[in-house]
């Protein structure tokens, strides 16, 4: 059984940086090809992918393309997403997937409860 826990979340001001984290129960999660996600969900909005990470590779949305960064450490089973530069539209739950392709929110199998993030102007 895969299980995914956030945290980091929290309140910040424009321009603040905030580090998300997420712990991995898995076997899993200690292969460097796994694909995983952050994506978010604002309030009246859909789910939205924001950073992908897997196979090697990393890619983000446009919308925090230079402001976020998505990294894992496999021996701690843990994914981050360190967000700098941030904007009241970077307000939204969220939340840590896994095995799904790319920044695609219906393909990801697996994910997390979610974290809050709030970012006042």
């Amino acid at each position: 059984q895969v299980q995914l826990v956030e945290s980091g979340g929290g309140s910040v001001q424009t321009g603040g940086s905030l580090t998300l984290s997420c712990v991995g129960f898995g076997d899993t999660f200690s292969r460097r090809d796994y694909h995983m996600a952050w994506l978010r969900q604002a309030p009246g909005k859909g789910r939205e992918g924001v950073a992908y990470i897997g196979d090697g590779n990393t890619d983000y949305s446009d919308s925090v393309k230079g402001r976020f960064t998505i990294s894992r450490d496999t021996a701690k089973k843990t994914l981050y997403l360190h967000m700098a530069s941030l904007k009241p539209e970077d307000s939204a739950d969220y939340f840590c997937a896994a095995d799904g392709v790319a920044l695609s929110p219906s393909t990801y199998k697996y994910w997390g409860p979610g974290t809050q993030v709030t970012v006042s102007s």
